[in-house]
């Protein structure tokens, strides 16, 4: 067996220093929080009297339309129910209604307040100064493609150093536990941080232990470097940002000591598949809509996406180390969805958290097809679920909570509109089949079973038109905009567009509903999401992966719509919209993915987005390095390490000290030791080896040093 030599190890570890991809420790403490805690009031001097003002009357606005429509709704629905006599079903399918309309109505009354703000012009600009600060700029990654994360970094770090030199350091924060995306990582960024470029350094950090997943990937960063950054711009492994954006970023949080976050509303771009074009056409032309009604209202009671933002570092170590909740996953352990969490920690720390969706040129990609959307919803759901355990916690503000309602409601909702849908069914099951007591009451007259479907079918109408609403206003506001109205495509491709992404929507809609409803289930049943990297592909699937997985919706579309059509013809056609995107599921899904599958609708203009059209500069220079970014050779990772001593003396020097080092006893190092110490050749070695037995060989020098031995 190989015996440790803990002098030879520090001895290495002491010269490889001076290799690390690192700058010195700067550390900041985080003390861990509880889920209840006292609240703290808003730095009075951050709100002018304007802003309050405005603040206020856009959440009377919000709340009058919402109570106003859901009155309406409601009561319509009631007389519809009660034109002589309730049942206890029709209870059941009225609070239903009640709980969706409310939610419906809430979303209509946002998008509606963003719509009236779009028509004015913008007069009040958020204050900006020079900051005296450095700002660090954190990338965590989890099993990236390595190349596209290197052409994102040389495309912001050019603009910046052209821009900011001097203010801004890249922190590329790995969390990657599988042996070749790692030693691929490495590889690939070798070239990137050796060419060290002081007006805007780049540095690399892989975690050994990535506990608390992002939130701890970021923590461990605040923790051990973030006393030298007043500020830290988090980015995901797919954004990108322009330095012009950066920089306002940067000057905002200077002018507004008392924020501890600013977000920006980050646009879908790239998209090269059915699903992920319709997200994108979607965020574009109605997501500023949404977002000028949600900045409106939250004030400075805003909420934090995870990414394409910049946060007050001190205030992040103050007030964001999350709680572990109690009992085991899914509802307890680790925070999954953190940034809505972070943000509520911040608020309740007397920390600003503000929306600022003026600041352009901040990116994002969306997923490529509806079975990745699927499987980002099972983590998304866990996560927003656990929030419940936060929504009535002491200390928070009521904008707060209704952020975490709302992210409760976003996967709740599928519940509530699957119940309403089979309790509406149930009743006119009840109607076909059971016989109705015309004399259930003593009474000289009949209770005749009726409803009134005149009612019925105006609340329809006036339903519909809530749910579509947005979609025209975001339509509209583009109409009216000439030239944002010619990067569409112009007035006739942006209507066709409108209402080719109204009528695919509402196809996917019901897949992504039952979809949503099994996940729920799921978690109440105590299943664990776990952690899977996104999909960055382009989504295409075989028939076969895709019939296995919507082989259960089709089939439910299929009985509703024939049990349906057993009862009434009316019947059938009211549930048609909500059948026929399930009986279609396997198709659409199929659809949804695969860049080729749908390349007529680019070729032709429909989706088309203002960044296709005419793309921004930092856009243009990303898709070029991507074209020069040479082929990454696939290869073992003991090969990749072996056949590039550079490489190999780089690796060692990022490898942990001695007392990071996993405990005396575990099991994947001992095998992997023993393994290592009787084969015969590379080749062998590599055959033999585990995945965490490879990982263990790869985060020791000593073992290294004898792989580089029998490589020979």
């Amino acid at each position: 067996m190989i015996q440790q030599d803990n002098a030879l190890s520090a001895a290495m570890t002491e010269k490889n220093h001076r290799k690390r991809a690192l700058p010195d420790e700067s550390p900041l403490v985080m003390n861990r929080h509880e889920v209840s805690e006292a609240g703290h009031r808003l730095n009075s001097s951050q709100q002018t009297m304007w802003f309050r003002l405005r603040t206020f009357v856009a959440q009377l606005f919000v709340f009058m339309v919402t109570a106003g429509l859901s009155t309406y709704g409601i009561r319509e629905m009631y007389l519809v129910l009660n034109t002589n006599n309730i049942t206890n079903l029709q209870i059941v399918f009225l609070v239903l209604f009640s709980i969706n309309f409310l939610w419906v109505a809430f979303a209509f009354s946002q998008a509606l307040l963003g719509f009236l703000l779009h028509l004015k012009p913008r007069l009040v600009k958020e204050s900006e100064i020079d900051p005296s600060f450095k700002t660090a700029i954190l990338l965590p990654i989890y099993n990236e493609d390595p190349l596209r994360i290197r052409a994102t970094i040389e495309a912001m770090s050019a603009d910046l150093i052209a821009t900011a030199p001097g203010k801004y350091a890249f922190f590329i924060l790995s969390d990657t536990n599988r042996a070749n995306a790692w030693i691929a990582e490495e590889a690939t960024f070798l070239a990137l941080i050796n060419k060290y470029q002081p007006e805007c350094p780049v540095y690399y950090r892989r975690r050994h232990q990535n506990s608390e997943r992002k939130a701890g990937n970021i923590g461990d960063w605040v923790q051990r470097w973030g006393g030298d950054y007043e500020a830290m711009i988090v980015l995901d492994a797919d954004s990108i940002m322009s330095a012009k954006s950066m920089v306002t970023l940067s000057r905002r949080l200077a002018a507004a000591p008392g924020v501890g976050l600013i977000q920006t509303l980050p646009t879908l771009v790239f998209a090269n598949t059915l699903y992920s074009r319709l997200q994108q056409f979607a965020n574009q032309c109605f997501g500023p809509i949404y977002a000028a009604g949600l900045s409106a209202w939250h004030g400075l009671s805003s909420n934090f996406w995870g990414h394409n933002a910049i946060i007050r570092t001190r205030a992040f170590a103050e007030s964001c180390h999350l709680p572990i909740l109690p009992g085991k996953a899914p509802f307890g352990g680790h925070v999954l969805s953190h940034d809505f969490i972070e943000a509520a920690l911040l608020r309740r720390a007397g920390w600003g958290v503000r929306f600022d969706t003026d600041i352009e040129a901040s990116f994002e990609e969306a997923p490529p097809s509806l079975l990745d959307v699927m499987i980002r919803d099972r983590r998304w759901c866990q996560g927003n679920l656990q929030h419940s355990a936060f929504m009535f916690a002491r200390g928070f503000s009521l904008p707060t909570r209704l952020h975490l309602l709302s992210g409760v409601m976003s996967y709740l909702s599928a519940i509530f509109w699957l119940a309403l849908i089979m309790v509406g069914l149930a009743i006119a099951v009840q109607a076909a089949f059971i016989r109705p007591e015309y004399f259930a009451n003593p009474s000289l007259f009949p209770t005749w079973p009726v409803f009134d479907s005149e009612r019925a079918l105006s609340l329809f109408v006036v339903s519909m038109a809530i749910v579509l609403a947005p979609k025209a206003f975001g339509w509209f506001a583009a109409m009216i905009n000439i030239p944002r109205c010619l990067r569409f495509g112009g007035p006739i491709l942006l209507t066709l567009s409108t209402l080719f992404e109204m009528v695919m929507s509402a196809l996917y809609a019901p897949i992504l509903m039952v979809s949503q409803f099994g996940v729920v289930l799921s978690i109440f049943r105590g299943k664990d999401s776990g952690w899977m990297p996104q999909s960055r592909d382009d989504g295409a699937l075989s028939w076969i992966p895709v019939m296995r997985a919507h082989l259960g919706h089709t089939v439910f579309g299929v009985v509703l719509a024939l049990t349906a059509m057993l009862l009434s013809k009316e019947l059938f056609y009211w549930l048609l919209p909500i059948t026929i995107g399930l009986m279609l599921s396997i198709p659409l899904s199929w659809l949804s993915g695969g860049a080729r599958r749908t390349k007529w609708i680019k070729t032709i203009g429909l989706l088309r987005a203002p960044e296709e059209k005419k793309p921004v500069h930092i856009l243009v220079e990303l898709k070029a390095n991507l074209a020069k970014m040479p082929h990454l050779q696939h290869m073992h990772p003991f090969s990749r390490l072996v056949n590039n001593p550079q490489l190999f003396t780089w690796h060692l020097a990022q490898l942990p000290d001695l007392d990071e080092t996993k405990p005396l006893f575990y099991a994947p190092r001992i095998i992997a030791e023993w393994k290592l110490e009787h084969a015969e050749s590379l080749s062998q070695l590599e055959s033999w080896l585990e995945p965490a037995e490879v990982i263990a060989l790869l985060s020791k020098a000593d073992y290294l040093q004898k792989l580089q031995t029998i490589g020979k």
